[in-house]
C-alpha cells in the first residue's frame, strides 16, 4: 500500500488495458447489444476479431476495465489501482508457494522460507505492481500448482473442481497455461502406478476435472466463445508472432528475436536471480540427484514426497527445456518464463533445508568438518541475502532492472536494462523539481517515446499540465530522456548537456539531457 505510487506505467500496460476493453465491448455486444451500442466509451473500440492482440487472455484486466468504465477517475487514479491488485494477486501468489513449502519441506517455518525468497527477488517484487502478463501468470500458476498437489494427495470431486478453475483462470491469462493439464494427466498417471488403491477416485476426480476446465476456460476467456477449439489452436500457434521484427541487445550487439541463441534464457535467469539463491538451488538440485541415486529411481519414487519433488522439477525443468528446443520467441529478459521462478525458489529451500541440518549435525563424532562447512556457508549465503534485501530498499523503486553480479559497466555494455521504461516517471519528477517554467518540453527518440507519453499520465494533474510532450529533433531550452534501450551506447554533445542519471546497481537505465 505504500509503496504502490512510486512505480510508473510498463511499456505494455496500455496495450493490456486496450485488449481487455475491445474483450469488453465484444462482450457487451453479444449480452446486452443496444444498451452497448450506446456507450460512448465503447465507440471507438476495435472489433475483437480485426485487433491485432485479440489472441491474448483478458482474465485479469478484465474487470479492472469494467469497474473503470462504470467508475471514471484520473489516468493515474486507475492506473495505480491495477498496480494495487496486481500485488495483491502477488500476494496470493506468495502464499501459494508458502503452501506448498510447507507441503514439501515438512514445516510451516520452511515454507515460511520459499515464500520469503520469492518475496525478496528483486526483479519479481519490483514486476508484481505492474507486469499484467507474466508475474499474474506466476502466481496463478503457483496456485494451481497448489491445488493440483492436493488434488493428487487426495482425488476428491471438491479439489477437482478447485484445481479445474485455478488451471482455467492460468490459461485465461496467458496460453502457456495449457502445461498444468499436461502435468495434471501426467503425475495422476503416475499417481495410478505407486497408489493403484484409488484408482477409481483418480479417475472420477479427472473425469469432472476435464469437461469442467474446459468450459471455464471457454467462459472466461471471450476471444473463444465463438469457436473454442479453432481459436484455442490458433491462440497456442501465434506465439511471437507479434515480434518478427524485434530486436533485443544481448551480449553486446542487437540480435533479432528470432535469431537469439539458445542460452538466452538461461543467462538472463542467472544473471537477474540473487547468487544466494542460485547456490541453494544447486545445493537443493544436488539433494534430490543424490537421494535418487541412493535410493533407485524405483525405490525413490515410491516416497510420495519424491514424487512432489519430481512435479516440481518438471515444472522448473519443462518450460525452459521447451523454449530452448521448440526456439520460441523471447525478449525483455527471460520474463516470459516467470511462471517457472516458484519451482526454483522451492528448490532453492530445499537447500537451505539441507545446509541447516548439516549444520545442526556439528555436536556428532561423524562429521564435524562438514557441519563446520555447513555452517561457514550458511553466514555466506546469510550476509548475500541480507545484501539483496538491502539492495532492493537502496535501489527502490528501480528493482526490475536489478543484476545480480554483473558490474554496471558490463551490464551497460552487454544487457538491456530498463526495457519497460517506468523510470520515465522519475525522470519527469525530476525535471519539473529543477524547471520552474509553466511549460518544460520534453522528448525522447521515436522509439520510446510511447513511454513518455503514458508516465506523463502518472503525474499528478497540475504538473502533467506543465509538460510539454515535442519531437525529439526540437530545440529550444527543452530535456532529452533516454532509457538507451535502442541505443545503449553514449550520445553526442549534440544531444545536449547531461543534468540528470539515474543508475541501478551503477549501470545508468535513465539520462536527462538538457537541451541547448
Amino acid at each position: 500500500m505504500a509503496l504502490v505510487r512510486d512505480y510508473g506505467m510498463g511499456w505494455d500496460e496500455p496495450a493490456e488495458r486496450l485488449n481487455a476493453f475491445v474483450s469488453a465491448r465484444y462482450v457487451a455486444l453479444r449480452l446486452a447489444p443496444e444498451l452497448a451500442r450506446r456507450q460512448p466509451r465503447l465507440a471507438d473500440i476495435p472489433a475483437l476479431r480485426r485487433h491485432r492482440d485479440a489472441d491474448h487472455g483478458v482474465l485479469f484486466m478484465l474487470p479492472l476495465v469494467a469497474a473503470e468504465a462504470l467508475w471514471p477517475a484520473d489516468p493515474a487514479t486507475w492506473a495505480y489501482r491495477r498496480h494495487l491488485a496486481g500485488f495483491l494477486l502477488f500476494v496470493a501468489g506468495a502464499w501459494a508457494v508458502y503452501r506448498l513449502g510447507t507441503m514439501l519441506l515438512g514445516s510451516w517455518r520452511w515454507g515460511l522460507v520459499g515464500a520469503g525468497l520469492l518475496v525478496l527477488s528483486p526483479r519479481i517484487f519490483a514486476e508484481a505492481f505492474y507486469n499484467y502478463k507474466d508475474v499474474v501468470f506466476l502466481s496463478l500458476f503457483a496456485l494451481a500448482m497448489l491445488t493440483l498437489l492436493r488434488l493428487l494427495r487426495r482425488p476428491t470431486a471438491g479439489r477437482a473442481l478447485l484445481h479445474a478453475l485455478a488451471t482455467a483462470a492460468a490459461i485465461d491469462v496467458r496460453a502457456m497455461g495449457v502445461l498444468l493439464p499436461a502435468l495434471t494427466l501426467g503425475f495422476a498417471a503416475l499417481e495410478l502406478v505407486y497408489r493403484p488403491v484409488r484408482r477409481r477416485a483418480f479417475v472420477g476426480a479427472l473425469g469432472l476435472y476435464v469437461p469442467v476446465l474446459a468450459a471455464l476456460v471457454v467462459l472466461g476467456w471471450p476471444y473463444l466463445w465463438d469457436n473454442p477449439v479453432h481459436y484455442l489452436g490458433a491462440a497456442l500457434g501465434s506465439f511471437g508472432h507479434y515480434a518478427k521484427a524485434m530486436e533485443v541487445f544481448y551480449l553486446g550487439r542487437f540480435v533479432a528475436v528470432r535469431a537469439l541463441p539458445w542460452h538466452y534464457a538461461p543467462v538472463w535467469l542467472l544473471i537477474t536471480t540473487p547468487v544466494p539463491y542460485v547456490v541453494l538451488f544447486g545445493i537443493g538440485l544436488w539433494g534430490l540427484a543424490r537421494a535418487a541415486w541412493i535410493a533407485g529411481p524405483g525405490r525413490w519414487l515410491r516416497r510420495t514426497n519424491s514424487r512432489r519433488y519430481l512435479l516440481v522439477l518438471a515444472w522448473f525443468a519443462g518450460p525452459l527445456v521447451g523454449v530452448i528446443g521448440l526456439r520460441s520467441v523471447l525478449y525483455d529478459g527471460w520474463r516470459h518464463l516467470y511462471f517457472i521462478y516458484p519451482a526454483v525458489v522451492l528448490v532453492a529451500g530445499l537447500g537451505l533445508r539441507l545446509l541447516w541440518h548439516a549444520w545442526q549435525r556439528r555436536q556428532t563424532a561423524a562429521a564435524p568438518p562438514r557441519a563446520l562447512a555447513a555452517g561457514a556457508l550458511l553466514v555466506a549465503l546469510a550476509l548475500g541475502m541480507a545484501r539483496v534485501a538491502w539492495r532492493m530498499v537502496a535501489e527502490h523503486p528501480f528493482q526490475y532492472a536489478y543484476f545480480s553480479f554483473l558490474p554496471g559497466r558490463v551490464v551497460e555494455q552487454q544487457f538491456e536494462r530498463d526495457y519497460w521504461g517506468l523510470s520515465v516517471k522519475q525522470g519527469l519528477e525530476w525535471v519539473l523539481a529543477h524547471d520552474a517554467r509553466p511549460a518544460v518540453p520534453v522528448s525522447m527518440d521515436e522509439r520510446t517515446e510511447m513511454t513518455l507519453r503514458i508516465n506523463a499520465k502518472m503525474l499528478p494533474p497540475a504538473a502533467r499540465a506543465r509538460l510539454r510532450l515535442v519531437a525529439a529533433d526540437s530545440a529550444g531550452g527543452g530535456y532529452f530522456l533516454s532509457i538507451y534501450r535502442w541505443h545503449p551506447g553514449a550520445y553526442p554533445a549534440s544531444v545536449g548537456r547531461p543534468v540528470h542519471t539515474i543508475r541501478v546497481g551503477g549501470a545508468a537505465i535513465l539520462g536527462v539531457w538538457r537541451r541547448p
